[in-house]
């Protein structure tokens, strides 16, 4: 019998009185390690979805579960990675990284270690002692990827976390979260409207259109995805396949 996915989404309903569902009967299983990205116009349901499954709104209809138990609300396995870093201008980049334990209480010495090490796995070296408001968005964006990976999720949640970088320091960030979460072993459910973002990253791509799936595909390109692939023949295939299903009439 095959492993039950990490993150399971059955059935899943959610709206508003008076208006067409947002997230409209979702079906879609996240495997541990695996890396998955939804994509679609604003609008589709997308954000509003990763947000069912992190635990920040809780659906109407249908079940989601998060390594086999049902989500209530927000959950140790999972962590959330919004559109901007959210960083603590007061902080240091250390203390950033170390807040999902400072919240809680002291940080240890093996806290401290963990976050030096994402510090360095995450191209900060230098910068530790340093306060957002002397950080590239680049390197902000690092950050909060560095501290929604302190605390060892299973699951991490990115909502089109760097949509207000320069293209370059995208798609260096692609390759800096792809080796991070590789090494942690960390699955990820990553909303993007970029379909070139949704390829190189992804493991698999759906597209999403009022509030339903119209399209889920895989992506058979090799790993680690290296800068060459964007040229690939396979890369502008799935783009453009991508592509046509979001603008497919409703």
């Amino acid at each position: 019998m095959a492993d039950a996915p990490l993150l399971r989404l059955a059935g899943v309903r959610f709206g508003y009185p008076g208006a067409p569902p947002v997230v409209d009967g979702i079906d879609w299983d996240v495997p541990s390690g695996a890396f998955h990205c939804f994509v679609g116009r604003s609008g589709c349901g997308k954000s509003t979805l990763l947000r069912l499954a992190a635990g920040l709104l809780r659906p109407h209809d249908g079940t989601i579960t998060l390594a086999g138990h049902a989500v209530q609300g927000p959950d140790r396995e999972a962590a959330f990675v919004f559109q901007r870093p959210t960083l603590l201008d007061w902080h240091t980049v250390r203390d950033n990284v170390l807040l999902p334990v400072t919240l809680r209480g002291r940080a240890s010495p093996a806290d401290q270690a963990r976050a030096g090490e994402l510090i360095h796995a995450l191209g900060l070296d230098g910068l530790a002692e340093r306060y957002p408001h002397q950080l590239s968005g680049g390197q902000q964006s690092r950050v909060a990827i560095a501290r929604a990976l302190l605390p060892r999720p299973a699951l991490l949640l990115m909502d089109e976390p760097f949509a207000a970088v320069d293209t370059l320091t995208r798609e260096s960030l692609h390759d800096v979260l792809l080796a991070a979460c590789r090494a942690e072993g960390t699955a990820v459910l990553f909303v993007t409207h970029d379909l070139a973002e949704a390829v190189y990253l992804g493991d698999r791509v759906a597209v999403m259109r009022a509030g339903r799936l119209a399209q889920a595909q895989d992506i058979a390109l090799p790993r680690p995805r290296t800068p060459a692939l964007r040229e690939h023949p396979i890369f502008q295939a799935a783009c453009a396949q991508l592509r046509q299903a979001m603008q497919a009439a409703t």
